[in-house]
């Protein structure tokens, strides 16, 4: 999945109708769920444009978040907002950690092996253990290589290039 519309970024998608005073259940889709205790602003696209919302509060229920957008008070007034996807700007972006980088910096770089080039990396695929990267080779044909250290030897967020560490070969596994 692409996480980036026109230059903002998806966060969470809206679950369902929480209570009657205008509260919504959220499923997260960031990696850092707290994040949702400091949202200010929100965009969600209505009708083809993406749509400023004013956050009044965000609440932790259990294992997800609720959120109530200012001047939406009640069920009725918030039901169109059910299956919508919520998504922030560059400058509410959470703040990541060294060699932590974002879905969409990762998607459509070029993948080198053995400094030689290997494919692009079309998606990331997120497991509980490790996230695994979606890589198609020159052909077309996929791979899989599992997002950890003992594989990848550096990212370059700028030039969109990731290098997979010596001795991995991506094509080792090729049948045909």
């Amino acid at each position: 999945m692409y996480f980036v519309v026109n230059e903002y970024f998806l966060v969470a998608e809206i679950k369902t109708i929480f209570n009657k005073n205008g509260f919504l259940s959220l499923i997260s889709h960031s990696d850092e769920p707290e994040r949702f205790l400091s949202l200010r602003k929100v965009y969600i696209e209505i009708f083809g444009d993406m749509k400023e919302f004013m956050v009044e509060k965000v609440v932790p229920v259990k294992n997800y978040f609720t959120i109530k957008f200012v001047n939406f008070n009640s069920d009725q007034d918030v039901d169109f907002f059910v299956g919508k996807r919520i998504y922030v700007d560059s400058e509410n972006l959470v703040k990541l950690t060294e060699d932590t980088f974002f879905i969409h910096d990762l998607i459509d770089s070029r993948v080198f092996a053995e400094g030689k080039p290997a494919g692009i990396l079309k998606d990331v695929i997120k497991l509980p253990s490790n996230d695994v990267y979606v890589i198609h080779d020159l052909s077309g044909k996929e791979f899989l290589v599992p997002a950890v250290k003992d594989y990848v030897e550096s990212f370059d967020k700028i030039n969109k290039t990731l290098n997979l560490k010596p001795g991995y070969n991506i094509f080792e596994n090729d049948e045909d």
